[in-house]
C-alpha cells in the first residue's frame, strides 16, 4: 500500500500535536505539513501535494469553508476532511454540500479518526453516525433537519458572514461578488429560514453554534 500524505490545519498547537502523534505513528500515514492559518494551508498545498487535508472550520484569518472552496477550485484531487469541535449535525450537511469529503468531530477516538482519513483518501465520503442519521431522516422524511441545512453552499457561507457582523459590502468584496448579488442571497436565505433581520440570523447562528461568540 502506498503512503498517504496528510496536511494538518488547526490554529491550536495542542490539537496539532495530538493529531501528529495520532496520525504520524500510524503505518502508511505521513504528515507533510502543519498549518495554523487558512492562507498557510493554501500555500502549503502548492508546495506539498497531499492526499488528505485535515481542516478545522474555525481559523483566525479565514473561514474553513473559504479554504475548502479554494481547495476544491485549485486542488480538486485533495480530499478535505473537516475536523471540528462543532456537532456534525450542525455543520455536516453544509460542508458536504460545499465539497468536503467528510466531517469528523474532535471528540472521536484515534481509531475512528484514522479510519476517516483512510476512507476519504480512497475517494469515498466519510460521515459519522449522527450525520448519517440526519441524512437518512432527510431522505425518508422522518426527523427534522436544522433550518440552515436547506441552504445552498453560498447561502450558508453568507449566513455565517452576516451573523459575524460583516456588512453586505464587505462580504461582496471578500467573495468577489456584486453588492446586488449578496443582497439577493441575503433575501433568499432570510426567506428560507423564516427570519426578517440580520439580528435574527446572528441569534440563530449563536444558538446553533455556527459561529463562536
Amino acid at each position: 500500500m502506498s503512503e498517504l500524505s496528510v496536511i494538518l490545519v488547526d490554529d491550536h498547537q495542542l490539537v496539532r500535536t495530538g493529531l501528529r502523534q495520532t496520525l504520524g505513528g500510524e503505518p502508511g500515514l505521513r504528515i507533510r505539513a502543519e498549518c495554523q492559518l487558512g492562507r498557510e494551508a493554501l500555500a502549503a498545498l502548492r508546495i506539498h501535494p497531499c492526499d488528505v487535508l485535515l481542516l478545522d472550520l474555525s481559523l483566525p484569518d479565514m473561514s474553513g469553508l473559504d479554504v475548502l472552496r479554494q481547495v476544491r477550485m485549485h486542488h480538486p484531487r485533495v480530499a478535505v476532511l473537516i475536523l471540528s469541535g462543532y456537532p456534525e449535525t450542525q455543520f455536516g450537511i453544509n460542508v458536504l454540500r460545499a465539497g468536503a469529503s467528510g466531517y469528523v468531530n474532535k471528540s472521536v477516538d484515534a481509531d475512528e479518526l484514522i479510519r476517516a482519513v483512510r476512507t476519504v483518501a480512497r475517494g469515498h465520503r466519510y460521515v459519522g453516525p449522527d450525520l448519517a442519521d440526519l441524512l437518512v431522516s432527510g431522505l425518508d422524511g422522518s426527523g427534522e433537519s436544522p433550518r440552515h441545512a436547506a441552504l445552498s453552499e453560498r447561502e450558508f457561507q453568507i449566513l455565517c458572514r452576516l451573523a459575524e457582523g460583516e456588512s453586505i459590502t464587505e462580504i461582496a468584496r471578500q467573495l468577489t461578488l456584486s453588492v446586488k448579488t449578496v443582497s439577493t442571497y441575503r433575501s433568499r436565505l432570510l426567506e428560507k429560514m423564516g427570519f426578517r433581520t440580520n439580528a435574527d440570523l446572528t441569534a440563530y447562528a449563536i444558538q446553533n453554534r455556527l459561529i463562536s461568540r
